[in-house]
């Protein structure tokens, strides 16, 4: 069967969930505190999830056949009109089968039909998503921000990266 992307339902919060956690275990493995990685729990990030969904938020997921990865996407949080794209990963065990170029592809046309321009953000030390990023067309454009997450006791420093939408 060929991988399918699709607007991703609150059905999908499950295996979203999961890939959420499973995929921050393995890519930030050595870049976050290794007992906040084990300890992320998928019931949180599964409701969190659900929530989203059921408010209308914008999600795609890709299907192969089952539900192996996720983009979140949308209006941009924190500056002018473009768009963002929030989050996207893949269940560490499709890493590089093209999956997340398929998923990539499809976000850009949708952000693209609401704006001329998206920005993402990325863990400063994360090379393998900046390298992503940097070969899809994104460029970084001098923003950087450090989120703490976890009640105050992990802080991540994140780049901004943008691009015009074809």
């Amino acid at each position: 069967m060929t991988a399918v992307v699709r607007p991703a339902t609150v059905d999908d919060a499950g295996a979203i969930g999961e890939i959420h956690v499973r995929s921050w275990q393995a890519a930030y493995d050595g870049l976050m505190p290794a007992d906040f990685l084990a300890g992320i729990p998928v019931e949180d990030r599964t409701a969190g999830w659900a929530r989203t969904l059921r408010d209308g938020g914008r999600v795609l997921v890709v299907a192969d056949p089952e539900v192996v990865g996720f983009a979140a996407f949308g209006p941009r949080r924190d500056g002018p009109d473009e768009g963002e794209l929030y989050a996207i990963y893949l269940h560490p065990r499709v890493w590089s089968r093209g999956l997340g170029r398929l998923l990539h592809a499809s976000v850009l046309e949708s952000l693209a039909a609401s704006w001329p321009a998206a920005v993402l953000w990325v863990l400063a030390t994360n090379e393998r998503a900046k390298a992503f990023y940097e070969r899809a067309g994104w460029s970084l454009d001098g923003g950087s921000r450090t989120e703490t997450i976890a009640g105050g006791t992990v802080s991540l420093e994140e780049l901004r990266f943008r691009r015009p939408l074809p």
